[in-house]
């Protein structure tokens, strides 16, 4: 089975010892390149971006693990010089379709804000120009002199009540999974169960202080999906479509465990 996830320190929870499994491919990238693996069908199975279920067809969610949050994330923040109601430009960091996703519903939902969007290579020093930025690199490369920093898991929290799911475990609809949702489930359970492992491998070396690394991956993310996250993902893709990201959502198919 040929497996897609991301190198995130997020991921690791989820991917724990699946490397070693000899029945399993594992290959790591950056979430925004899962879909193209699913689509050109190298992998069977992807730690898909939540947003990324909407623009290909014939998939399916796995609720076997997921990386989520039950308000902020820590790690998906937009950082500003001056207050979000005067930003322009959103400078993005191209890595999350779910995050970019995200920063438009809220920025529009909660601040009627419509920004001018960029790549994050092409940022600038404009005071009006605000950055997304994504993973790791929040921690250990957090831009210098931003006073204002909003954290999109707790604006969605504010903005619906709802948890959020950035990336779920997603399967081509044609692929027989056999037991591989219960050894996905496993992978978890163990990956949090070997979380100081997991903070001496991957968080410490990357420049995570090591009480920071513990409290993201035990406190700030949620990696179970149940019945709250789901509606969340529905949420989610409404708003898109309200705000045309995506094309009218097609029903969520769901893999019994």
């Amino acid at each position: 089975m040929r497996i897609a996830a991301v190198s995130y320190l997020n991921a690791r929870p989820l991917i724990y010892g699946l490397d070693r499994d000899s029945h399993i491919q594992l290959s790591l990238d950056v979430p925004s390149k899962l879909i193209d693996q699913l689509r050109s069908a190298t992998a069977d199975i992807a730690l898909l971006p939540t947003i990324d279920y909407q623009r290909l067809p014939n998939l399916k969610l796995i609720p076997a693990g997921g990386i989520g949050s039950d308000g902020p994330t820590l790690t998906v923040r937009i950082f500003a010089h001056e207050p979000i109601e005067k930003i322009r430009a959103l400078a993005c960091d191209p890595d999350s379709h779910t995050s970019i996703a995200l920063a438009r519903i809220i920025l529009a939902e909660r601040f009627n804000v419509f920004p001018e969007l960029v790549d994050l290579s092409n940022a600038t020093d404009r005071r009006d120009q605000a950055m997304l930025l994504i993973g790791d690199k929040v921690v250990c490369e957090e831009p210098p002199n931003c006073r204002h920093q909003y954290d999109l898991g707790e604006q969605w929290k504010q903005l619906t009540g709802l948890p959020f799911v950035f990336a779920i475990w997603t399967a081509r609809a044609d692929v027989d999974l056999g037991d591989l949702p219960t050894r996905l489930e496993k992978a978890k359970q163990d990956g949090l169960n070997h979380v100081e492992e997991l903070i001496e491998q991957y968080a410490k070396p990357r420049g995570w202080p090591t009480k920071l690394a513990r409290q993201y991956l035990t406190n700030y993310l949620k990696f179970d999906i149940g019945e709250p996250q789901i509606r969340a993902i529905e949420k989610f893709h409404q708003l898109a479509a309200k705000h045309h990201l995506i094309d009218r959502p097609h029903p969520l198919q769901i893999h019994k465990m």
